[in-house]
């Protein structure tokens, strides 16, 4: 049973990322009818990208000392300033000011992460990520759903519309979330300074090393979606927002049904490497289809593979560290997925404009099959499956 401050903590993630996705799809477009090319595209969602990896360790650490809540509404209201921002665009560099703004007051997830470690067991704590993950499908069904039917109505429609919907999250995180970490107990340093440290110890140096090499490539991907989709099939923002949602909608379902099962089974090493595996190869049968519903199928089982390793991943990375550097691990992992962000949007799009959208998907879906294999040759810790 799902208890009251996990429902609180994936309501109020829900809200955030419905606002998220609202915009993700649409960015590109939004770029480029301001005159941005491929490569500047790119740019635009690793500035995002580097403001993250400048603050969310900070705010890990800062989320162990003061506490979970307050980082929490600031990071949200940071994201909610930056949508205003957006919404109010009318040059490149006003896009590129608004993504700064959010990436810098972006810790709301890793501060999520650290939450959900407060008040999970050991033994629940996949199904608990599994649960936030699934925030991150729905709101990636609901939110491209809604800025592709808002985007009828103009590219800033949609970014007002992710103004209101942070509001929302925000509410919820105020009168919801009730604080888990005790300040005078809680402690540790900057994520920054606990980095050399995590890469230090052997188990923890392998996880962050794949959580790395997973987010750059997911990356890829995900940054020139939009565009992939546009130059080969035609679609437009509206029907790249509701393909985003379908793809979204398969994730959720994999992270409420099918995580909990799959890691008991298999526990989570082996639910990591080969989910991996799975995604990599999907999508390199996606790279060389010019047919929309080859496209779409291989999509959907790369979807799949990536709602099984990813919490995988993360509650691997979380059992590793101990309860009282919940905070500064999440932050030294977020520091790592940001920068993995931040490389590669400008891989793929300069990829895409050099060589064509085909070459960016396949080469990062490559790399994403062989970091599985590479998993699976670590021996990574299979958790507490069950039955054992």
């Amino acid at each position: 049973m799902v208890s009251r401050p996990l429902w609180a903590i994936f309501l109020t993630v829900l809200a955030n990322l419905i606002g998220f996705g609202i915009v993700i799809p649409l960015l590109p477009f939004y770029a480029s009818s301001l005159g941005a090319s491929p490569l500047e595209v790119g740019l635009l969602f690793a500035a995002y990208s580097a403001c993250q990896l400048v603050a969310a360790p900070v705010l890990g650490a800062w989320s162990d000392r003061w506490g979970r809540r307050p980082v929490l509404l600031v990071s949200l209201l940071g994201t909610a300033v930056s949508f205003a921002l957006l919404a109010l665009a009318r040059n490149l560099a006003m896009v590129f000011v608004a993504r700064v703004v959010d990436g810098l007051s972006g810790g709301n997830i890793s501060t999520a992460r650290a939450y959900i470690a407060d008040v999970t067991p050991d033994d629940r704590r996949a199904r608990s990520f599994g649960l936030i993950g699934a925030a991150f499908g729905i709101g990636f069904v609901l939110g491209p759903a809604l800025g592709g039917a808002l985007s009828r109505f103009g590219y800033s429609a949609p970014a007002w519309a992710a103004v209101g919907l942070t509001g929302v999250a925000m509410a919820l995180a105020w009168w919801w979330l009730p604080e888990t970490v005790h300040r005078v107990r809680a402690g540790g340093t900057t994520g920054w300074r606990q980095l050399p440290a995590a890469l230090r110890r052997p188990q923890l140096r392998a996880l962050l090393g794949v959580d790395f090499v997973y987010w750059a490539t997911a990356a890829v991907y995900q940054t020139t979606f939009a565009l992939f989709v546009h130059r080969r099939f035609g679609l437009d923002a509206t029907h790249t927002g509701y393909l985003l949602a379908l793809w979204g909608l398969v994730g959720a379902a994999v992270q409420v049904g099918l995580v909990g099962p799959v890691v008991g089974r298999w526990g989570e090493g082996r639910a990591l490497a080969t989910g991996l595996v799975v995604a990599g190869l999907s999508l390199v049968a996606a790279s060389v289809s010019r047919d929309l519903a080859g496209f779409v199928g291989s999509t959907l089982v790369a979807a799949v593979g990536v709602g099984i390793s990813n919490p995988a991943l993360v509650s691997l990375i979380s059992r590793a560290a101990a309860s009282h550097e919940q905070g500064a691990v999440q932050g030294v992992a977020g520091t790592l997925e940001s920068l993995g962000r931040m490389v590669g949007p400008v891989w793929g799009n300069g990829l895409l404009g050099a060589a064509g959208e085909g070459a960016a998907f396949a080469s990062a879906a490559t790399v994403m099959a062989l970091v599985g294999v590479a998993a699976a040759a670590l021996r990574l810790p299979v958790g507490s499956p069950e039955g054992r």
